[in-house]
């Protein structure tokens, strides 16, 4: 612990966004890094305390409270304070294989968990790793370190996302040939194409996958593995498979007028403008464009966050989010205490920005599409909405959100983009393995590993827990490495 009464001198301190109506010309990244001096600061305010949650990562009450990865937290935030920034990086490495990318997009279960809240603010714990990391990068320390030893054992990896680039770079460290097969033009998965710009912008991307090109891995892009390539030829060329290809299965709604032109899946909307941005700076139009339209979201999430911000910079005439369950209480409900994650709204950096456009918060809560109306060319003008309530289901006992009659209301929309979540894995590629599948369609294991119900195939990420946050699937990749590499030798000595 660096300084007994650092919590006590300092008070939390985090990046300063760039105010709405700015940020919204660009899709760039808008939050302006703390100095170092600081950054100092607020690792000094990391009390060190004897059950550090931040670093624990088990669920309570269904969430996960503190960081997924046991992070070391503690540590690297008393490095810090102390000026130590090469050994702070070699300890945040140690259990993050891509802090570059937790630093932008995790929502930061580690602060969530931290002792501070208790009465006061947390330490700026994601600040911090953003801090490290971006540092190392200058000074060289995370620069290529190719391992000087190979087994001689081959492992594909299909798919480029997060839990997909973590078991890659795991299995090549510990000197596997390790080749990384992805179906888009370019790698990284739902990082690249999931995420806009103003989150994660992708010369990040790049850089770390240029690192690792230089370790040894073989990134294969183009190539959609079940279509151009089978599973037969890859079980024959490679000792292991690991399928990391995500739940890649959007949630549709099936409510009459759903064939309208202008309805899209929230994903295909947001790639369409990542591609267009980095092939052409938009210049070609070949995107899904908000520009001048009526934008109804419907879904409260990230990805719904996401597709506000994106309508904004596009120049949508009004934008409207659409969420089924009721707004959340401003600060934890009694039955939310620390350290669980708080189950507390949250006004994201897309909601800003609605709010400094239109003068109104998007978000419509309790609220559903019942049905989308056309014109004569089939091009969608509008949408009834309802207002929804709690309600048991006295033979099951579980509560579902229900229509309230009398409560349905009509709006002019030409665009909708559905954000309603992800229902597992691809069926083409689970078929193209044969390997079981979940009732929820994700990938098969015994529990607590990654070997699926095929000899020599793996997965992890969402393929096999379902949608869930980057954090998690470093976390499933490192996993999954492990269990590979003992598959392989024997024993392992992957963390």
């Amino acid at each position: 612990m660096g300084k007994p009464t650092g919590f006590l001198d300092y008070e939390r301190e985090t990046a300063a966004a760039i105010p709405p109506l700015d940020r919204i010309k660009n899709f760039d990244e808008f939050h302006i890094a703390l100095s170092r001096e600081k950054q100092k600061q607020q690792g000094a305010r990391c009390m060190d305390c004897g059950v550090p949650f931040c670093q624990y990562g088990k669920m309570l009450a269904g969430m996960a409270s503190g960081c997924p990865l046991n992070n070391l937290v503690p540590e690297w935030n008393d490095l810090i304070y102390n000026d130590n920034w090469e050994q702070a990086y070699n300890r945040l490495h140690k259990t993050n294989n891509f802090p570059e990318f937790t630093s932008r997009v995790c929502p930061a279960l580690c602060e969530a968990a931290c002792t501070c809240n208790l009465n006061g603010d947390p330490v700026s714990t994601k600040e911090n790793e953003n801090g490290i990391i971006e540092y190392a990068y200058r000074m060289g320390y995370a620069d290529a370190k190719p391992p000087t030893v190979r087994t001689g054992k081959k492992v594909a990896v299909v798919g480029s996302g997060p839990s997909g680039l973590t078991c890659a770079d795991q299995l090549n460290r510990r000197g596997h040939t390790v080749t990384v097969y992805e179906r888009n033009d370019r790698v990284g998965g739902l990082l690249m194409y999931g995420i806009p710009n103003m989150k994660l912008e992708k010369w990040v991307i790049d850089r770390k996958v240029d690192i690792m090109k230089q370790e040894g891995v073989t990134f294969l892009t183009g190539v959609n593995v079940g279509v151009d390539v089978t599973a037969e030829e890859l079980l024959s060329q490679y000792d292991r498979v690991v399928l990391a290809c995500g739940a890649s299965n959007p949630r549709d709604i099936n409510v009459p007028g759903r064939d309208a032109n202008g309805i899209y899946f929230a994903v295909d909307f947001l790639t369409s403008t990542t591609k267009s941005l980095l092939d052409s700076d938009l210049a070609e139009g070949t995107f899904i464009s908000a520009k001048d339209k009526n934008v109804i979201i419907i879904g409260g999430g990230d990805t719904g966050n996401d597709c506000v911000g994106t309508s904004i910079r596009h120049g949508a005439k009004s934008v409207t989010q659409l969420e089924m369950m009721p707004k959340s209480p401003e600060t934890r409900a009694e039955n939310n205490p620390w350290p669980q994650w708080p189950r507390v709204l949250k006004t994201d950096y897309g909601q800003e920005e609605a709010i400094a456009v239109f003068g109104h918060d998007p978000r419509v809560f309790t609220t559903t599409v019942k049905e989308f109306y056309k014109n004569e060319n089939g091009d969608l003008c509008g949408a009834k909405l309802v207002k929804l309530e709690s309600r048991k289901n006295e033979e099951t006992g579980r509560y579902y959100m229900a229509e309230i009659e009398g409560t349905e209301y009509d709006v002019e929309v030409e665009l909708v983009l559905i954000a309603a979540g992800f229902l597992g894995t691809q069926s083409y590629i689970a078929d193209a393995f044969g390997v079981d599948l979940t009732p929820r369609t994700n990938v098969a294991t015994a529990e607590g590993h990654h070997a699926t119900s095929v000899d020599r195939v793996f997965t992890a990420g969402d393929m096999h827990r379902g949608q869930s946050l980057v954090v998690w699937a470093i976390r499933e990749g490192r996993d999954c490495a492990k269990e590979v590499d003992e598959s392989l030798m024997g024993y392992t000595n992957l963390q």
